[in-house]
């Protein structure tokens, strides 16, 4: 089997029906398709709502509690958490087993693993246009609006080339072919027709309670600091549609561009014997609990896309609700290849839900991130079937009934109503002296002088 690994960056489940948070269009026919051609998880999670951590996490197959890796100043490869020696990436995995290796974009964020892939070709930014800030509100990243571009010159559109490209050769050997989309991050930067497939008038904001931080605990408001109040900004401007139909507008660019890879795999020769999986690395909030972006524990801060579709395994129209990680991808693709996964890593193999959607499965859904004032708390959550629970240091706690409550608006953690579920929920919370606080900072300054290093070299 080879494999196509499809993962976007930024991109929330707003396009899932079933979401409950989202009412709105998103024009994302070619995802659509994918996920009606195989199993679609509409609950995957993942363990890391930032980057960088998510992308080594379900890379690496470990956990960010026992990797201590929670930001994007860091990178695994100094953690003193890890044996080195047995952390392998799943790029490595497949090399080291006889396949070809290709990626293209944003698929790793930090780690480079440069001796794992035949052909590597990373992430860059579109330019800004030469009058940005387009949007009047921020500037740099938060900033969206009509590209100076031809859509071919735009770089996810030469990713999708190159993954093409190889789609179109003969191959002699197995592969394992990467696809990673830079957008939707920010900043929003598209064609004309892609915001003119999303009128203003037409556009449906997420809904939003104006007291929905009253009744968290104090590090739980701490979380929405910072790049969080740059969503009270753009509400209170009246430009919050105008920044909907910008993220829309790059989500459908996004499907475009994989459509026109899974278009050639399609038209190739190993239509029949690929796997596909897609994801997105983490949630994203546009307003919602008065914040923007990533970086949360919350429901929009952590749930992801992900979808497989395994010849010979699954089949078309599969609809997993079963509770899983993003962490789960890497002993999956092992063991429908037939590889063996490193001891090290902590997900649990899919397949038993790919062959039948339905199967009981016990929650892989836990998401880490740390404290980024003190830099020495590990903040848990756990989304299950009876709920979200999340830890915040060592006893601030928020809990939802998701079942009655699917926008997280009412902290039930004190109703004793739900005091046996909260018990049950916090017995799965990996135990804090196991979980691992992010890397000293002398380690991240160590990063930084040696980039600076190769610079000047």
């Amino acid at each position: 089997m080879n494999v196509l690994f499809l993962v976007a960056d930024d991109l929330n489940s707003w396009m899932l029906e079933d979401a409950d948070r989202y009412a709105g269009k998103v024009v994302a026919p070619n995802l659509r398709k994918l996920a009606s051609s195989g199993v679609n998880f509409t609950r995957a999670y993942t363990a890391a709502p930032v980057c960088s951590p998510s992308r080594t996490a379900f890379f690496s197959g470990v956990a960010p509690w026992k990797t201590g890796i929670y930001n994007n100043a860091q990178i695994i490869n100094e953690s003193e958490a890890v044996n080195q020696d047995a952390v392998l990436s799943l790029a490595g995995l497949f090399k080291k087993s006889g396949y070809g290796t290709y990626g293209y974009g944003k698929i790793t964020h930090g780690w480079d693993q440069k001796e794992h892939w035949d052909d590597k070709v990373g992430h860059k930014r579109d330019p800004a246009p030469p009058d940005a800030p387009l949007a009047g509100l921020s500037g740099g990243e938060q900033d969206w609006g009509l590209i100076h571009l031809t859509e071919e010159q735009m770089n996810d559109t030469g990713g999708a080339n190159k993954a093409i490209a190889v789609l179109e050769k003969k191959h002699d050997k197995p592969f394992f072919l990467a696809y990673g989309s830079f957008n939707p991050h920010m900043p929003w930067y598209v064609p004309q027709k892609y915001l003119d497939m999303y009128p203003l008038d037409q556009i449906v904001l997420p809904e939003l309670k104006e007291d929905d931080l009253e009744d968290l605990p104090p590090l739980a408001k701490a979380v929405s600091d910072g790049i969080g109040s740059f969503a009270d900004k753009v509400i209170q401007s009246g430009r919050h549609k105008e920044a909907v139909q910008a993220y829309l507008a790059t989500t459908t660019y996004v499907d475009t561009q994989m459509g026109r890879v899974l278009d050639a795999l399609e038209n190739s020769s190993y239509k029949d014997n690929t796997i596909v999986v897609f994801l997105t690395d983490h949630g994203f909030h546009l307003g919602e609990k008065h914040h923007w972006q990533k970086t949360t524990l919350w429901e929009e801060g952590t749930h992801t896309l992900l979808m497989f579709r395994a010849p010979g395994v699954t089949q078309a129209g599969g609809v997993s609700r079963r509770f899983v990680s993003l962490m789960d991808i890497y002993p999956t693709l092992a063991e429908l290849c037939g590889l063996t996964p490193p001891a090290t890593v902590d997900g649990r193999s899919l397949v038993p839900l790919l062959k039948a959607p339905k199967t009981p499965w016990e929650s892989t859904a836990i998401t880490g991130l740390c404290d980024k004032t003190t830099t020495d708390l590990a903040y848990i959550s756990i989304r299950h079937e009876l709920g979200r629970y999340i830890r915040y240091g060592a006893d601030e706690e928020e809990f939802y009934d998701t079942t009655k409550d699917p926008h997280e608006w009412t902290n039930q953690i004190d109703n004793p109503e739900y005091a046996a579920t909260i018990e049950q929920l916090r017995a799965i919370v990996p135990r804090f002296k196991d979980a691992v606080p992010p890397l000293p900072s002398s380690l991240t300054k160590k990063r930084r002088e040696s980039r600076k290093e190769k610079k000047k070299r």
